[in-house]
């Protein structure tokens, strides 16, 4: 470092002993005489001398503060996004205590540091509290009484009394209080002050009626929440006047304390108003409603508490008051719309109505409600055993007592914020449909692994999730059922889209859009239900392991099936001659929520059916504590000492019907209503009462689809014309067709006329299948000229057409079509060699090999010795030759013909058959009938990856054909 950072010739000052003392320090160098020391010392002088920070930007604060709050808009924290702008906002247009100023360098200085401090501002929680305005107040300070302390000056009789307030002042020169019955400050509540106070407080005359006046003061509250400071009437006892203990303790040990003016409350005051807080009252003294935040007044004390411990209590009383009124307000949002749109002026109405709560929502409001209705009914039963002094209430007593119910307040208020408050509002109804549903369901199975500890928050979140999947349960009723598909407000994970009707040919795969989200990155996305669906039980990408509702993803594909079948089956209108007895029998039948409610209450109550006479509670930890001795003594035989394991024994075996009779040979009954929905059974209790009512629709709905499809619409019967036709099962009927087609090609004629072609196909067809002509047709469309010129691609171009009625083309698609085509290719190819070497004959060759002998002279002899070479074989070792290359080359293609129709095609066909009557619904048949497709595509040595076979083969295909054509050419045409 430069060595002028360091001051040279001047005395060693402070600033450099301590700088030396820091390096020692840090650096764990002693001797400064070391030159690693000095460069130290110098780096160091350096750096305080002459670094210098740049100054703030201002700009960059401002879009940071700016970020900050879209931020806070995103992640849907409004109350934050406001506290936040306008906080910032007061602060840069608030003068600091050095500059008069507006937005200076200071400012943004000040405010860089907190944004340089803060981590993830998004993430912490903050609630702003209330504050009030700070207000110069007038120096009311007794500056006199202050300066003269010590002084023998006669100042008046209470000037050992501390300087409470004002009023109290009033109060003193009429009733000065006196410190000599005690050693302790009582605060302004000695029993003797109850006649005045009641004579300060009550200021009516009461002439003719003194009964009446003595009903009013037993009976009328006390105006405690006026702003006049009052003292209640309470006891001398030193435990009754902790808080005035408290105060004259801090008064005594510090000479500057002044208390605040306080009112005095009794704690039954401060219960009621508890109780009038969790019943969603906001208009209350003790706790204010301040910017939609439950606070608790300041000045409040009771006698008997300090101010501190007072306030503890009742600031965890405001938070849950705060749950309640948030709650409270969720309720009446989802309420008051109906109601509030009707009101005339109200200028919320245009909203409202174009923002209509859905119906998961107003089934979670309707669950809500009730549950609160049952929390207010006991609120009120506590108040009424207060009034009527049934029992003694205390503070501490009345939290112990609800402290499940505050329990259970905090477990829906988590719920709520996770499922409800913090969706942005912006999003649409089927992602915060879904993702309220997630979030009950995930919280039960959370809370149900915990076991019994958590039993009773189990049963609420039970009967909240019971309650919100109502209207998911009513639609997916109806659509199974009467393959109607009513979600006006969108709110359905399967939606319909109506651009596609019934009766096309797409209806099945492009009908219906299911929403799914991966869990995990919360990114949605749309996925057709025909990828979904058809996929069964197969795994899926990553992002689609999680469907929006987990509850419903053991049986979605059975959902769907069972909508999208029962939709066409009434499209079909197959059934109009039962339609009064189906009508009937839908009166009588049961909606799949009753169906579900009744089977859980069936599985709830199986315990009582095998034990009539249920014990208490008491009872069942006797038989426990009998059952863990059993146990102990069992295991002390195998010199086993371990209590624990003895309980878990004991609570294992309380739920066995014969433990008494292996064990004790007692006969006592034991309670089995822990197997109910609240222990480790919900994902269980799904799988016993609400899917096999899926399953059974399902079954039903798909059975009556592939029944009509089969009887009315003659299902099997077009497959097997595809197999007939596209496959040439139908031998002798395509073999009309295709010979007439290959005479006309070894006759060199034109034969790709397609009038020709589709008169040769129709006769062929319509004598024996007379109903399938008329759907049959074919087609020839112009090839790549390169293929042509092998003889055996002549026939590329021959597509084959079967008019599939609907909907029966559901499953026999255009798609399905091709592949047919490409095996009828293939095989016609194949046919064609056959059919030509079939048709030579053997005494045609030797024929034409005597028309061309008289024909051979020298000139001729010349030729050949020229071509072939000296050694010519003789004519008849050549016609030899030929006939042993024909049988070769007729073996090989009867092989290859043979084995693709029979070990390929035949075998496969009768897979497919069975497979065909063993579908359970449409969609397993699809996927069997393309699997069927891509079995023969496949076998046929038609896919990319086995082409270089299909190659070798078209090469020995195109040598018969040349082989044909040159045995009706004769031998000269070889020599």
């Amino acid at each position: 470092m430069a060595s002028s950072g360091r001051p040279v010739g001047r005395p060693e000052s402070q600033r450099e002993r301590d700088l030396r003392a820091l390096i020692r320090q840090v650096t764990g160098l002693q001797d400064e005489a070391e030159p690693n020391f000095q460069l130290a010392l110098n780096f160091a002088w350096s750096n305080f001398r002459f670094h210098r920070f740049l100054d703030v930007n201002s700009h960059k604060i401002e879009k940071t503060i700016e970020g900050i709050y879209e931020k806070f808009i995103i992640h849907s924290d409004l109350n934050k996004a406001a506290s936040w702008k306008r906080l910032t906002e007061e602060f840069l247009n608030a003068s600091l205590p050095s500059l008069e100023d507006i937005k200076t360098d200071a400012h943004y200085s000040i405010l860089s540091l907190l944004l340089c401090l803060s981590d993830s501002p998004s993430n912490s929680s903050y609630e702003e509290t209330a504050r009030d305005k700070e207000v110069e107040k007038e120096d009311d300070f007794d500056w006199g009484k202050y300066l003269m302390e010590g002084e023998e000056i006669d100042l008046g009789p209470n000037i050992d009394t501390p300087n409470w307030s004002e009023d109290s002042e009033d109060e003193d020169t009429q009733q000065p209080l006196s410190r000599e019955d005690s050693g302790i400050q009582v605060d302004r509540t000695p029993l003797e002050e109850q006649d005045q106070n009641r004579k300060l407080g009550l200021h009516v005359s009461w002439k003719d009626e003194p009964d009446s006046r003595s009903w009013l003061e037993q009976h009328v509250v006390r105006l405690y929440w006026t702003s006049r400071t009052s003292r209640s009437p309470h006891s001398l006892h030193l435990h009754s006047n902790l808080a005035a203990v408290w105060d004259q303790h801090l008064y005594s040990s510090d000479p500057l304390y002044i208390p605040d003016d306080r009112v005095v409350v009794t704690e039954t005051q401060v219960i009621r108003e508890t109780l009038w807080l969790l019943s969603g009252v906001k208009k209350l003294f003790i706790f204010q409603l301040i910017d939609g935040k439950v606070t608790v007044r300041n000045n409040i004390i009771v006698t008997h508490l300090t101010h501190i411990c007072l306030r503890s209590v009742l600031e965890q009383i405001a938070a849950y008051g705060q749950v309640v009124f948030r709650l409270q307000e969720f309720i009446d949002e989802v309420m008051g719309h109906s109601s509030e749109s009707l009101i005339p002026g109200n200028s919320s109405t245009p909203k409202k109505s174009a923002e209509a709560p859905f119906r998961t929502y107003q089934a979670f409001m309707w669950a809500l409600y009730k549950y609160f209705i049952s929390f207010k009914k006991e609120l009120t039963e506590i108040e009424t055993c207060i009034i009527n002094n049934d029992a003694t209430v205390t503070l501490a007593v009345l939290m112990d007592q609800l402290s499940p119910r505050l329990a259970q307040l905090s477990v829906l208020h988590k719920v709520f914020s996770t499922g409800v408050a913090e969706v942005p509002p912006d999003t649409r109804n089927v992602v915060r449909a879904s993702h309220l549903l997630n979030t009950l369901y995930k919280a039960i199975l959370e809370y149900d692994n915990v076991g019994e500890a958590s039993e009773q928050t189990v049963s609420l979140l039970f009967s909240l999730w019971v309650e919100t999947v109502r209207p998911y349960l009513q639609t997916v009723d109806e659509w199974i059922v009467h393959g109607h598909l009513w979600d006006s407000a969108k709110e359905f994970i399967i939606q319909r889209n109506k651009n596609v009707p019934v009766n096309h040919r797409d209806f099945w795969y492009a009908t219906y859009t299911l929403y799914s989200v991966s869990e995990k990155t919360e990114n949605e996305e749309k996925m057709s239900d025909n990828t979904s669906a058809s996929s069964g039980s197969e795994q899926g990408p990553s992002s689609r392991q999680h469907t929006m509702v987990s509850f419903l993803k053991p049986v979605l594909k059975q959902i769907i099936m069972a909508g999208k079948s029962m939709q066409l089956l009434k499209n079909l209108r197959c059934a109009e001659s039962t339609s009064s007895r189906g009508a009937a029998r839908d009166a009588e039948r049961k909606s799949l929520y009753t169906l579900f409610l009744e089977s859980v209450q069936s599985r709830l109550r199986c315990g009582e059916d095998a034990a009539p006479e249920a014990l208490t509670e008491q009872a069942t930890k006797e038989n426990l504590i009998k059952m863990q001795s059993i146990a102990e003594r069992h295991l002390e035989l195998d010199d086993i000492h371990d209590p624990l394991l003895a309980i878990n024994f004991a609570r294992l075996y309380l739920e066995q019907s014969d433990f008494h009779e292996k064990f004790a040979g007692g006969d006592i009954c034991m309670d089995r209503s822990s197997e109910s929905v609240t222990c480790q059974t919900f994902e269980l209790t799904l799988r016993s009462c609400l899917y096999p009512h899926i399953d059974k629709q399902y079954l039903d709905c798909c059975g009556n689809l592939m029944r009509t499809l089969k009887r009315d619409y003659r299902l099997v019967e077009y497959l097997q014309a595809m197999r007939k036709f596209f496959l040439m099962e139908g031998g002798d009927t395509m073999y009309d067709f295709y010979t007439s087609i290959f005479d006309k090609i070894r006759e060199k004629e034109a034969w790709q006329n397609v009038s020709f072609l589709n008169v040769q196909l129709q006769e062929a067809v319509g004598q024996r299948y007379p109903e399938d002509s008329s759907r049959l047709s074919i087609f020839f469309e112009n090839v790549d000229m390169a293929k042509k010129k092998l003889p055996v691609h002549i026939l590329d171009g021959l597509t084959l057409s079967y008019k599939v009625p609907w909907p029966v083309d559901i499953v026999i698609s255009l798609e399905c079509q091709k592949i047919y085509n490409q095996v009828f290719l293939l095989l016609l190819q194949i046919k064609w060699a056959k059919y030509s070497l079939d048709v030579l004959l053997f005494g045609e060759l030797p024929n034409v090999a005597e028309k061309a002998e008289p024909r051979k002279g020298p000139l001729c002899e010349q030729d050949t010795a020229a071509r072939f070479g000296p050694q010519r074989a003789p004519v008849r070792q050549q016609l030899h030759r030929m006939f042993l290359l024909r049988v070769k080359l007729m073996h090989f293609v009867n092989s290859l013909h043979n084995y693709i129709m029979t070990r390929i095609l035949h075998s496969t066909g009768l897979e497919f058959q069975h497979q065909v009557e063993e579908a359970k619904d449409l969609d397993q048949l699809i996927k069997i009938h393309y699997r069927y497709l891509s079995t023969i595509h496949d076998r046929c040595l038609l896919r990319e990856k086995v082409s270089f076979v299909k190659e070798a083969i078209m090469k020995v295909l195109n040598l018969a054909l040349m082989f044909a054509e040159g045995w009706q050419a004769g031998l000269a045409a070889w020599q």
